[in-house]
C-alpha cells in the first residue's frame, strides 16, 4: 500500500507526519538538522507542506562527499551551513584515528548542534537495530536542553522513495551510483566493504585521511602508535576496522539521518 497505507486514526503516512510536526512546533520554532541526505530532503518537503516554523542546518566536517555538498548548496539554499572549530585532520593528532568504539568525530561534527531547541531529524527505525529503540520524541542522552522530534521514524525505504517520486524532490546524484546511505568518507563505522568502494570513489579525501594518519603515527607522542613498526600499517589496519565491533551496512552511521 505504500504512502497510502492507513495508520493510526485512518491517516497515511505523510499526513502523520506532518501532524507530528504540528503537534510538536514550538513557539521558536524547528530547528532542522538538514543532512542532504534522501530522509532529510523527505522531512524538508513535510516541513514546508506543514507550514512549521524552521531553521535548517547543516554541519560540514571536511569529510563530506563532494556530490552531497554540492546538492545541498544547489537545493536547500535556505540551510545554514556550520563547521567544527578544529578540522578532523587537526584533532587526529591529539586523539589519534577515530574507531567505532571512540568516535569522537560525531561529538566534533554533528552532536553539539541545536541546544535548547526542538531538533527535527530523518532518522528511522528500519536503518539499523539502533535506531530501532529510539523514540519519535525524545530527550537527547548528552543534552537535557536538546528534544528530538522524528517525524518519519516509522517510514521504510520504499516509503521514502514514493515520497520523493511523488513530491518530485530533488536528491543528491550518489544514490543513482548505487549508494544506500550517503554520509562522511571512510566512517569508521563502515564496513570494509564500503570502505574499499569510497577508497576508489573519493581519491582526494582518502588521501587526506591517510595523510593524517602518517603524521599521528611520524610524531610518536602516543603510546598507542607503538603497535605498528610502520605508518603504512597502521593505515592498512585502520582500513580494515579489524578488532572492532562487527557492523552491518544499515548500521553505518552517516550523515543521511
Amino acid at each position: 500500500m505504500g504512502l497510502a497505507q492507513l495508520n493510526f486514526a485512518g491517516l497515511n503516512r505523510i499526513e502523520v507526519a506532518i501532524m507530528r510536526l504540528k503537534e510538536f512546533e514550538p513557539a521558536e520554532g524547528y530547528y532542522f538538522a538538514d543532512s542532504y541526505g534522501k530522509d532529510s530532503s523527505c522531512v524538508r518537503r513535510l516541513l514546508q507542506m506543514s507550514e512549521v516554523k524552521f531553521d535548517s542546518h547543516y554541519s560540514q566536517g571536511g569529510i563530506d562527499p563532494p556530490e552531497l555538498v554540492k546538492f545541498g548548496r544547489e537545493h536547500h539554499p535556505d540551510t545554514i551551513i556550520s563547521r567544527p572549530e578544529k578540522s578532523v585532520w587537526r584533532m587526529i593528532e591529539k586523539k589519534g584515528m577515530p574507531r567505532r568504539q571512540a568516535r569522537w568525530c560525531c561529538e566534533l561534527i554533528k552532536e553539539k548542534h541545536g541546544g535548547g531547541r526542538y531538533v527535527v531529524t530523518g532518522i528511522r527505525w528500519q536503518e539499523s537495530p539502533r535506531r530501532a529503540t529510539r523514540q519519535m520524541v525524545e530527550v537527547c542522552r548528552n543534552d537535557k536542553t536538546k528534544v528530538f522530534v522524528h517525524p518519519i521514524i516509522d517510514w521504510t525505504s520504499n516509503d521514502v522513495w514514493d515520497f520523493i517520486k511523488r513530491e518530485n524532490i530533488p536528491y543528491c546524484s550518489l544514490y543513482d551510483e548505487g549508494f544506500k546511505r550517503l554520509g562522511c568518507v571512510l566512517c569508521p563505522m563502515e564496513t570494509p566493504r564500503q570502505t574499499a568502494v569510497e577508497l576508489l570513489r573519493f581519491p582526494k579525501i582518502a588521501s587526506a585521511w591517510e595523510r593524517a594518519c602518517y603524521r599521528y603515527w611520524e610524531a610518536g607522542i602516543h603510546e598507542g602508535t607503538k603497535r605498528w613498526d610502520s605508518p603504512e600499517k597502521m593505515w592498512q589496519w585502520w582500513l580494515s576496522r579489524k578488532g572492532e565491533p562487527k557492523v552491518n551496512d544499515a548500521q553505518c552511521i552517516m550523515f543521511d539521518n
